[in-house]
């Protein structure tokens, strides 16, 4: 049985062989330099865990897998130019180490290269990979483009919010296991049971960055605990704060909020202090346990060898249990 830090390997090597081009070299170097900050490649390797439910030659998934990484650091890179974002993993952005015309064209070029990693699907398949991919990429735009939206707005509902995360970051995580069935080839009902899947344990780990991001551990998060409060970033949890808070509550996190001066930890205190109050840490816990059961529950009901699904299965569990 292959394992996760098996497929994990076998995926690195391959993105490190991997040039994308080679002049000049402006254009190509910041490619190989996003994608050499490595992430968790939580993405493509779910690609490759799916396509393995079905078949010992899950190496046939491995380029396509990888076209699920460049898109996604991609989306990153030109994420952070809008933005204006410093660091990416803890190193300057691309648009901040070279420029921002630079980082707008590099990543032009990595959304070519996607498709070329692509054209590796078999040619009775590769028709429905491309037009689930293009799918995918469309609603992952439109995602970005709602969470600018949110950004001047104060009447954004929880529904709303949900549908945002989904599209801005859950989609693609389905779509990566959708492709791994499909080129494995699983039938129609297992590819969208691992889609839902997903979809669904996408929103539980954007939900739970949500949290972590006000309850989490800094030396385990990575980051500056209270972020999301300092920036006003319009979470989960204070759109619930916002629904839920009344009177004195509600007049202290509204004066936190227009505040154009303020000491960041003494906000970071205050506001966390009213989440209490509202007990908006439990609901949090609540909605990000009714998205991970979601998810399992898809996965239980796709029909593969149940050997072959203790890998992924344990590797999920791993994931919806992390701390960081």
């Amino acid at each position: 049985m292959t394992t996760p830090e098996q497929l994990l390997q076998a995926l690195q090597q391959e993105i490190e062989k991997n040039t994308y081009g080679a002049h000049p070299v402006e254009l190509y170097e910041p490619i190989r330099y996003i994608m050499s900050l490595s992430g968790k490649r939580l993405r493509p390797l779910m690609t490759l865990m799916a396509a393995a439910l079905y078949t010992d030659d899950w190496r046939k998934a491995l380029k396509p897998a990888q076209a699920v990484e460049v898109f996604h650091n991609f989306t990153l890179m030109h994420d952070d130019i809008m933005d204006c974002a410093p660091l990416r993993r803890g190193q300057p952005t691309v648009h901040e180490k070279w420029n921002a015309n630079i980082a707008i064209l590099s990543g032009d070029v990595m959304l070519v290269r996607a498709y070329d990693l692509l054209l590796d699907v078999e040619s009775d398949r590769i028709k429905r990979v491309i037009k689930r991919f293009n799918d995918t990429a469309a609603e992952v735009c439109e995602g970005q483009q709602l969470d600018m939206n949110f950004e001047t707005r104060w009447d954004v509902t929880e529904a709303e919010y949900l549908n945002m995360i989904r599209l801005k970051t859950s989609v693609l995580l389905g779509f990566a296991l959708e492709m791994g069935g499909i080129i494995a080839g699983a039938n129609q009902q297992a590819t969208s049971l691992l889609y839902e899947a997903g979809v669904n344990m996408g929103i539980g780990f954007q939900l739970k960055d949500d949290l972590l991001d006000v309850y989490g551990d800094p030396a385990k998060f990575g980051k500056q605990v209270g972020g999301d409060i300092i920036a006003n970033k319009k979470t989960f949890l204070l759109i619930e704060a916002l629904e839920r808070a009344e009177g004195t509550t509600k007049t202290e996190l509204n004066r936190w909020l227009i505040a154009e001066e303020f000491d960041k930890e003494e906000k970071v205190q205050a506001v966390t202090q009213i989440y209490n109050t509202l007990e908006i840490r439990s609901l949090t816990q609540a909605k990000i346990s009714e998205y991970f059961d979601k998810g399992f529950d898809c996965l239980e009901r796709v029909e593969a060898d149940p050997a072959r699904k203790v890998p992924l299965l344990g590797f999920v569990h791993q994931l919806v249990e992390r701390e960081y």
